[in-house]
């Protein structure tokens, strides 16, 4: 397992040199996967992320966790974009993307559902709501929905073309 918090020490390395090149901090996740461990970065940017951006990240991440030296175990570190259908994560993210269109994946179904699609309305302390599309109508006029965060997996932005 790593010396320490992991998670921490990468979002510590990054808090000032992601900020002063236009980047934020998605997400990170340590975790094995099969049998290597994966060191992943998601990496976000006003106007979006490229390679060269993934690479400029990942030679600073790389360098300075060389020196701190938390994990004791080989891995791969990965840098990336979280993509178009990213994941909405925190509070910061749900108030950003409020009004878009989301799809929401369920633990346990409610009324005989696990999966819905909609507009992200709100996510409170307790409870997310979204509102349903209606075919052929605006997407203010759909019915509202709300789940109990204990019961959403996951919450991700629509890919629409």
């Amino acid at each position: 397992m790593a010396k320490k918090n992991t998670i921490g020490i990468v979002r510590e390395i990054l808090a000032d040199f992601l900020p002063r090149n236009g980047y934020e901090l998605w997400n990170a996740e340590f975790a094995k996967e099969g049998k290597d461990y994966n060191l992943k970065v998601y990496i976000d940017a006003k106007d979006g992320v490229g390679a060269d951006d993934c690479e400029k990240v990942s030679r600073y991440l790389s360098e300075k966790l060389d020196e701190a030296d938390p994990i004791d175990m080989p891995y791969y570190l990965i840098v990336s974009s979280p993509g178009m259908d990213r994941p909405l994560l925190t509070q910061e993210h749900f108030e950003r993307y409020r009004g878009s269109h989301v799809d929401v994946a369920l633990y346990k179904g409610v009324n005989g559902k696990k999966a819905y699609s909609g507009i992200l309305c709100e996510r409170t302390e307790d409870d997310l709501i979204i509102r349903a599309v209606v075919d052929d109508a605006d997407d203010s006029q759909g019915e509202e929905i709300k789940f109990p965060l204990a019961l959403v997996s996951k919450v991700r932005l629509q890919v629409i073309f």
